[in-house]
């Protein structure tokens, strides 16, 4: 399948495929067990036929949506992707209720369609979500987003990090919300000491290693660099 991209940590185990969606060429994740095919699809910002192709590509059998903030990048195609699969919605952090309350008028001012949406389930710091019977602890890590949450997976050693982090950069912290120093104090107290062996996907560009980040990422090691979305 075009577009799909499988992060090595990943590969043993859960699989995983990346589909940039809407303008904002979003990574919505989708991830499943390949023995069972049960999954979840993660922010399904938009651009739900395509992602709808895509599952039925694998044979994917989504047991629900996952949602690791609530801009509407990463939220927007949330509440209606569940009446399509008849599926929950787990996550983000209730902090960002505020976000997914206000969706439909930020697709308003976007241009861009997109609903208001609670989740069934709200994440926290210390809890835990499974996907296809693999298990990931939750890490709240604002900065980005009040209620932004990064998914772990310690037995692959692999993260879903949404806005957190990213190749090179982190998420922006000059939208409504945001909070620079936050969002440095949680990579530094909870994604960095992951490990450098850990691989995550992020929510816009490539997939990268903590160690990787550690090294070149100018947010961490003390250089200059770009934000992205």
């Amino acid at each position: 399948m075009s577009d799909t991209t499988k992060p090595d940590a990943a590969e043993a185990g859960l699989k995983a495929a990346i589909l940039p969606v809407t303008p904002f060429q979003q990574n919505c994740t989708l991830l499943w067990d390949p023995t069972t095919l049960i999954g979840a699809v993660i922010d399904p910002g938009g651009d739900l036929d395509h992602i709808e192709k895509a599952i039925s590509e694998i044979g994917m059998k989504v047991e629900k949506i996952l949602l690791t903030h609530g801009h509407i990048d990463h939220a927007a195609g949330a509440a209606e992707l569940k009446e399509r699969l008849g599926v929950p919605i787990e996550g983000p952090h209730e902090a960002d209720r505020l976000l997914l309350d206000g969706l439909e008028a930020q697709g308003q001012a976007y241009g861009l369609p997109a609903r208001t949406v609670t989740p069934d389930r709200w994440l926290d710091e210390g809890g835990t979500v499974t996907v296809g019977g693999h298990s990931f602890d939750v890490l709240h890590c604002p900065g980005h987003s009040p209620g932004s949450v990064v998914l772990v997976n310690r037995q692959q050693r692999f993260a879903i990090v949404g806005d957190v982090i990213f190749q090179g950069s982190i998420g922006r912290t000059d939208l409504p919300y945001g909070d620079h120093a936050a969002l440095i104090n949680a990579i530094r107290t909870k994604l960095l000491p992951l490990g450098d062996e850990f691989a995550f996907i992020c929510g816009h560009g490539p997939t990268s290693t903590i160690g990787q980040e550690r090294r070149t990422n100018p947010f961490i090691n003390g250089s200059t660099g770009t934000q992205y979305a």
